[in-house]
């Protein structure tokens, strides 16, 4: 088989970030006027969810100390639906793996999977909320507002999901993807906002926008009446930020990594344009890419491989280390089976590429379109094959980082794990007279 050469390459992209962000929170934060709404001594539940959002430690910890400075009795709750295997102590020790611990943060972690029903929405769909949660005095929810890889309307991951979704623990996370089949989502959290903020003792919500390095580009605080439109204007603007692959055709991509921390669906569909099908993008989605291959499965998913169904092969190592169980309790929740399926397997990397060269019709295997990253959150390095050269010329967006190199396999026949800096990449001054002949732009 004959291999395409290989070059390392960067993506411009827009980065705003925060320079201080506990400062930050506490300034949004107090522009709320918060100190008028509780009293000394009140118990105020603070929400956390699964997801490895930039800085979290940082976030959770500034929330829980301008609680303290209201002399208020802040304390966290694991807010995450079905995530770490839908037990108690499974989503304790999410939290911990994601650097919120107890110690750390100053506050107490208070995890339970049961849930009262404290009203129904308008299609007589009972709504769920955490039984300890309620029990405070007020409930502060803090998430991410980013686009999410099932609900692709004016609501995705950002404040009413996680109250839907997340307090509303397995319950409510399983009882609104059901209902999602037959109302439109953002129906069903909108209905749940208005519910929640009524009879939930919602007191305020915080939101985090990430850039496109995953760094903490904006955060701003919200009153319960102002969630929706806040929400809405947040979105629009992570929207501008978000990451995406430079090519809009690709024969093979390679994704070192997947898990929870990256995605709902462990790689984000809206990078790998497989919102709406497994296997293939929608008619006017992109990039039309071929084949996937998943070469394993991080540490911080905790054996949830779901999403693991949209690639068409892994490496071996993923299937060795997912927990069939937890994966199917998500995919099962989220309605969509297929997220478990485990595809075809290979132990090594060499026998991948040989399978998939197969799939990429008349194309010389050496002229392939291979594009290789880290994950679906980590876009602004990645490597690519010789066949994007002459595009990569008329881009001002795109710079070469490295001289033309062969896939680097070892002896066992596997690739080195994808470097971020790619520092292991071959110093692009080798290039030589071979970086005048290919036009390469820096170069």
């Amino acid at each position: 088989m004959q291999y395409p050469l290989m070059f390392c390459l960067r993506q411009k992209l827009e980065n705003p970030i925060l320079a201080n962000v506990a400062h930050a929170i506490d300034v949004e934060l107090s522009r709320l006027n918060l100190k008028n709404l509780v009293k000394p001594g009140d118990t105020v539940a603070i929400t956390c969810g699964s997801r490895g959002i930039a800085n979290y430690a940082v976030i959770i910890k500034a929330v829980v100390d301008h609680f303290k400075k209201l002399n208020t009795n802040p304390f966290l709750v694991p807010a995450m639906g079905s995530h770490g295997g839908g037990t108690a102590e499974g989503q304790r020790q999410m939290l911990e793996s994601l650097g919120i611990r107890e110690e750390v943060i100053g506050a107490e972690i208070r995890s339970s999977m049961e849930t009262e029903i404290i009203g129904q929405l308008a299609a007589g769909i009972p709504v769920h909320c955490d039984k300890i949660a309620l029990s405070a005095e007020h409930t502060v929810v803090v998430n991410r507002v980013k686009l999410h890889t099932m609900f692709h309307k004016s609501v995705q991951s950002g404040l009413l999901k996680m109250m839907a979704m997340g307090l509303g623990k397995l319950n409510g996370a399983q009882l609104y993807h059901k209902a999602a089949e037959d109302y439109p989502f953002e129906e069903i959290a909108r209905g749940v906002h208005k519910v929640m903020s009524e009879k939930a003792n919602i007191l305020a919500g915080l939101m985090v926008v990430e850039n496109a390095q995953e760094q903490t580009a904006r955060v701003e605080a919200t009153l319960p009446a102002d969630f929706v439109e806040n929400e809405m204007s947040l979105l629009h603007y992570s929207r501008k930020l978000f990451p995406l692959l430079p090519f809009k055709t690709i024969d093979i991509l390679l994704v070192d990594e997947i898990g929870k921390i990256f995605s709902s669906f462990g790689a984000d569909s809206n990078v790998t344009g497989r919102n709406y099908y497994a296997h293939a993008a929608a008619e006017g989605e992109f990039p039309k890419i071929r084949t996937i291959v998943y070469r394993d499965l991080h540490p911080k998913s905790h054996g949830n491989a779901i999403g693991v169904g949209h690639a068409e092969f892994v490496r071996s190592r993923l299937v060795r280390k997912m927990d069939a169980e937890t994966t199917r309790l998500n995919s099962l929740t989220a309605g969509m089976p297929t997220l478990a399926a485990v595809p075809v397997d290979y132990e090594t990397d060499r026998e991948i590429l040989d399978a998939a060269f197969s799939l990429i019709g008349l194309t010389p295997s050496s002229r392939a379109k291979i594009v290789w990253i880290r994950n679906t959150a980590s876009l602004r390095d990645l490597e690519c094959s010789e066949a994007y050269v002459e595009e990569v010329n008329q881009r001002e967006d795109l710079s070469v980082q490295s001289r033309l190199h062969p896939l680097d396999f070892n002896y066992n026949g596997n690739l080195r794990d994808f470097v971020t800096e790619h520092d292991e990449c071959p110093d692009a001054t080798e290039m030589g007279s071979q970086a005048n002949t290919l036009q390469f732009p820096g170069l």
